[in-house]
């Protein structure tokens, strides 16, 4: 089988790091997430006060967005918070921001053999990818999903305010000027709702085998 790129594209909260996770060790690829990068600069940002009454403070951020190290393999439990979920999408739509995320990803991919998700993947980082996914779910499944994650992990949650965090997001995504979230022509889309990890992995490693034979 050849190496490829493989590009997991999609809305908030729809399991798409679960998804590329496991793909990437059932097939000895690296795997990226790249909404972790966009966390942690959101992290920074909340925690050096460049973000305030809702609006980050851009002239600031930009002087110091090249030296924000990110390391993938030691990520701090804050960013998956609820502060920094909403936040993050506010973060991730400035065009600075974005290209220098898109930058790093495209860095990190260069050799084939990756497996990254977010939302931009397929359209912007990698447009050429082998294999495209863009996968959704209602926001009603996305939110609960969120919620008991978070629970898990003991960390507080509310059910109202997930829900209504993700609407915003979706909103927020697929309006930004810089790499609005959408599918990009040649993805094959996959409404995973109604589906178990299980059937998620094995639907994913079909689509695997074909785009890599």
């Amino acid at each position: 089988m050849k190496k490829i790129t493989i590009a997991i594209d999609g809305h908030s909260s729809c399991g798409k790091s679960t998804m590329a996770k496991d793909l990437a060790k059932e097939v000895g690829y690296i795997y990226v997430d790249t909404g972790a990068m966009y966390r942690t600069v959101t992290l920074y940002c909340m925690q050096n006060n460049l973000i305030k009454d809702g609006k980050v403070n851009e002239e600031g951020l930009k002087k110091v967005i090249r030296d924000i190290k990110i390391d993938l393999r030691n990520l701090d439990p804050q960013i998956r918070s609820i502060e920094v979920s909403n936040n993050v999408s506010l973060v991730a739509a400035i065009p600075f921001v974005r290209e220098e995320m898109v930058e790093r990803q495209r860095l990190m991919g260069k050799d084939k053999g990756v497996v990254m998700d977010g939302r931009d993947i397929g359209t912007t980082v990698f447009p050429d990818a082998e294999l495209k996914v863009f996968v959704t779910a209602s926001a009603e499944v996305r939110a609960k999903r969120r919620y008991d994650e978070l629970q898990a992990k003991g960390m507080p949650a509310d059910y109202d305010d997930i829900l209504k965090n993700v609407q915003e997001r979706d909103y927020i995504d697929s309006h930004r000027e810089v790499s609005p979230l959408r599918q990009a022509p040649d993805a094959i889309l996959l409404d995973n709702s109604q589906m178990t990890i299980p059937e998620q992995k094995e639907w994913l490693m079909a689509q695997f085998r074909k785009a890599a034979e």
